[in-house]
């Protein structure tokens, strides 16, 4: 998804039944304190980059470095921009900072929720933003409640900020020793998650052994290096650690890497350095949610080396080679298909052309929950390019279908509009499985390809054919530019469309 497709996602999301858990982002100033960046806002910029993993809630929490209990925070529901204004931003100083944008999956959407969560030890304040969901969060709150912790949500972000405040086996001796915690936490609870944790002079940076959510971190260079000149040797002036890199160029940061699975780094105003891995159990093979690439990421976001925009794109080559059909031009529902359906286009020789006219004004429709009302919010959303549809035989492009409310109207919009076939391409498989895993798919229940295979769906939602792409031409799609693809190190989560879970689910 493009930066300024970002808000639009949201209303496709919630009509379609997908929605992310959130996005995580830490920055921390290095050289002498106090720095000369605005960390909060760098932060602020960095969750408006992340506002497509989540819109119901978002927080920042600063801290200038220097004592343990005067951490800045500020926290709110809704989007970005209201929660956020110049009044709360002076009063978010210092020289790191986390952030979090919110989307529920594991509890409700109120404002106790709201991250990053802070806790005050005997030993200074802590602050924790978590991506994902924990798979076993009722054996870790058992233990938790069992210390005599208590908890006063049912957020699985409360659930780690208070586990790491307890002792890890083998004991401390000189204090906390916060790796050994964030260690044991670790082995406690092997996915799903990416953290980014504060102390008041450190942020560490934690990626699940799996690798199922993603992490990366970027460098903030110095002004004069943004115009495209590139000096590694240079110094750079802080650290940012992320969900995603594609709000980076846009704060002045350049991309280094991701942060490794199993991966816990530390970043402080010296520097980044890694503190250690956790292994995998059994040595099970990584994975990565294969549908950050086809559906969440924005398409700027780069993933093992490379831009999600071009594997979206390779979906639509590989969908093409696999379901081609006669057609006048090739299009797609805007704006998380279009990529796929430029590779359609290319792949097919069809031209591409929009026939579909977004109207980036509708409110989101996720507080209008009934099947009608969906409906009806897709019906306001969209224009049909007449001139580009009347007498057409049309490939539409889509990236998913969850529930299969959205895409029936669009077709009767372009069928009212004198398409003469409609010709439905999914650029992934169907979905069939919910994940447990940080990602609000609905029951299986709820998912129209367990009700209805391609040729009845087709019917149901009044297109000419049906097809979606199939888990194997996915796989190819996203391991295509990669250099070493058949690497035991690379793996993704295929539990929605297979069912085959990374853990098993007896938790």
């Amino acid at each position: 998804m493009a930066s300024s497709e970002s808000t639009n996602v949201v209303a496709n999301k919630e009509e379609t039944g997908l929605t992310h858990e959130c996005g995580v982002f830490g920055c921390i100033a290095t050289g002498e304190w106090p720095t000369q960046i605005d960390v909060a806002q760098v932060i602020c910029l960095g969750l408006v980059a992340l506002q497509h993993r989540g819109q119901e809630s978002a927080g920042i929490v600063t801290s200038e470095g220097n004592n343990a209990k005067a951490f800045r925070v500020h926290k709110g529901m809704g989007m970005i921009n209201n929660v956020f204004n110049d009044d709360s931003m002076k009063k978010l100083k210092g020289n790191l900072g986390i952030g979090h944008t919110r989307y529920s999956t594991s509890a409700a959407s109120e404002e106790v929720n709201c991250q990053p969560f802070v806790v005050h030890t005997a030993h200074g304040a802590l602050a924790v933003a978590h991506n994902g969901e924990i798979v076993n969060c009722g054996s870790l709150r058992k233990m938790v409640l069992g210390r005599g912790v208590g908890l006063s949500t049912h957020s699985d972000s409360e659930l780690i900020t208070q586990a790491l405040c307890l002792n890890p086996p083998e004991g401390e001796v000189n204090g906390p020793d916060w790796p050994a915690r964030i260690k044991h936490l670790m082995q406690l609870a092997p996915l799903s998650y990416s953290l980014v944790i504060m102390q008041k002079d450190r942020i560490y940076g934690v990626r699940d052994p799996y690798g199922n959510r993603p992490l990366c971190i970027g460098k903030i260079v110095p002004i004069k290096l943004t115009n495209g000149a590139n000096n590694e040797d240079e110094m750079e002036e802080g650290w940012v650690i992320s969900s995603e890199s594609c709000g980076f160029l846009s704060i002045g940061a350049r991309y280094e890497r991701e942060v490794h699975p199993g991966e816990i780094v530390e970043m402080t105003k010296d520097g980044i350095k890694t503190i250690s891995i956790v292994e995998r159990p059994n040595a099970k093979p990584q994975a990565f949610c294969i549908f950050e690439y086809v559906y969440f990421a924005r398409s700027d976001s780069i993933f093992e080396g490379q831009m999600v925009y071009s594997v979206r794109m390779q979906c639509g080559r590989v969908l093409a080679r696999e379901a081609w059909v006669d057609a006048d031009i090739v299009s797609s529902v805007p704006e998380s298909g279009t990529a796929a359906a430029h590779g359609f286009s290319r792949e097919s020789k069809i031209p591409f052309a929009e026939v579909l006219c977004k109207n980036r004004y509708v409110g989101r429709t996720f507080i209008q929950p009934s099947t009608r009302l969906r409906q009806l919010g897709v019906a306001k959303k969209f224009g049909a390019l007449s001139e580009n549809v009347k007498d057409k035989k049309i490939i539409l492009i889509d990236d998913s279908i969850v529930r299969g409310n959205t895409i029936g109207p669009i077709i009767k919009l372009l069928k009212d509009a004198g398409a003469k076939e409609v010709h439905v391409r999914v650029a992934s498989p169907p979905l069939l499985y919910p994940c447990y895993m940080g990602i609000n798919i609905p029951t299986r229940e709820e998912l129209i390809a367990n009700k209805l295979d391609p040729i009845k769906l087709a019917k149901h939602v009044g297109a000419d054919s049906l097809a979606y792409l199939s888990v194997d031409g996915l796989v190819q799609a996203v391991r295509y530019r990669m250099e070493d693809k058949n690497s035991s190190k690379i793996g993704h989560c295929t539990a929605c469309l297979t069912g085959n879970y990374p853990e098993k689910l007896e938790w």
